[in-house]
């Protein structure tokens, strides 16, 4: 299956690192090219010797080789693979990942790298729990990368608990699904809402929503994952993708006209954006001066952009939102008939973890043949691979 892939394994210092050994071992046998970079701390726990006789390439750690001058190119390196797996990685290469510093081979080969980037993080429980490391991961996945959480089990410090790294078996199946996934929508056009929508009362007031565009954004880099072409059509968003077409807007309105333009081309649609239900009727020309002690402002109904597209959907896959806080399975089904949906994503504000702003989501997904799928907490990341999963699966 993994037959002509080109995999670059980047390895830290961490007792996990023997476990590289029988992951590289697995890719070769899958038929994939292995191409290994160590961080001179990875050196401690197993050979370059062992990684580089296994994965039948040189080992490389340096800019480069002291006694020849030959230059390991980090941007040949990072253009080379088709994807990237740092596993393991250690809480001192999180930090320096999260922060844009740049110290070593593995450190700006992942700077250059324009593949997947995947990682598999590995300490010990405290480490792994402690504010810093979970905000470090947080950024690597607002960065568009992957990461693999640690698995609970026991640790080489004897406790037991969350920080062992995933088995070479278990992301060896990573790793081929990521790459199968990699052409599944390829030639496929996605179109996708993101954001919130800003409804104006005067020129420096407006009416809206906490929505962030991170959810927005993780689609879009697990679409094009998928080998999909992306256009997002973002509200004033704090989040938005690294690439791909992105068109902004401020208003309902905006939003709606620019949707409608791309709607015929495009073969799903994803409406992830949080429009504003309502907008001022007349807003001021100039800023509103604070008078009584009372200010009323007439609301007139937005367009329903879903719902107006969902009357002109012809061949294309609409997937929507329903976020929720009460009869939440009730109105998230309702909403998938009356708008058209082939697939809906419920998240209730209920939850811990889940809504606006949040890092992670906690959904169930129906669809319109009344079928139910429901999700743990997952990072939005991996809430927006399950879309995109869920997606591939009607284009089979």
């Amino acid at each position: 299956m993994l037959a002509g892939k080109k995999i670059l394994l980047a390895v830290c210092g961490s007792i996990a690192a023997y476990k590289t050994a029988f992951f590289v071992r697995l890719l070769v046998k899958e038929g994939a090219e292995v191409k290994v970079i160590m961080t001179e701390s990875a050196k401690d726990f197993i050979t370059p010797l062992t990684l580089a006789t296994l994965s039948k390439n040189p080992v490389h750690s340096q800019y480069f080789d002291n006694t020849s001058g030959e230059w390991h190119n980090h941007v040949e390196l990072g253009m080379w693979a088709d994807l990237m797996l740092i596993a393991p990685l250690s809480a001192n290469t999180l930090g320096k990942m999260a922060n844009g510093i740049c110290d070593n081979l593995l450190l700006a080969t992942y700077l250059s790298a324009k593949c997947p980037v995947l990682v598999a993080p590995a300490m010990d429980l405290d480490m792994y729990q402690h504010p810093t490391t979970q905000e470090n991961l947080n950024r690597l996945i607002s960065y568009g990368n992957e990461v693999i959480e640690a698995r609970d089990g026991e640790l080489a410090s004897g406790l037991s608990g969350q920080g062992r790294m995933a088995e070479p078996e278990e992301l060896l199946e990573i790793v081929k699904k990521k790459l199968t996934n990699s052409a599944a929508l390829k030639g496929k056009r996605v179109l996708i809402t993101s954001g919130p929508t800003f409804e104006a009362i005067d020129p420096v007031r407006f009416i809206g929503n906490h929505s962030s565009g991170k959810m927005g954004s993780a689609l879009t880099k697990a679409f094009q994952d998928a080998g999909a072409e992306t256009i997002i059509i973002s509200g004033p968003a704090t989040y938005l993708p690294s690439s791909g077409e992105v068109i902004k807007v401020n208003s309902a309105n905006e939003m709606l006209a620019h949707a409608e333009k791309y709607h015929s081309d495009a073969d799903i649609v994803v409406f992830s954006a949080a429009v504003s239900d309502y907008r001022p009727e007349n807003p001021a020309t100039e800023k509103i001066k604070k008078k009584e002690d009372s200010l009323q402002i007439n609301l007139v109904k937005n367009p329903d952009i879903a719902a107006e597209l969902g009357k002109k959907k012809k061949h294309q896959f609409h997937v929507g939102f329903a976020l929720e806080t009460t009869n939440e399975e009730v109105n998230a089904q309702e909403k998938l008939k009356k708008k058209n949906f082939d697939l809906i994503v419920l998240n209730s504000l209920n939850d811990e973890g889940a809504g606006f702003q949040q890092d992670t989501n906690k959904v169930t997904f129906f669809d319109k043949n009344n079928n139910k799928h429901k999700f743990e907490l997952k990072s939005k990341t991996a809430v927006a691979q399950d879309i995109v999963n869920q997606v591939i699966k009607n284009f089979e």
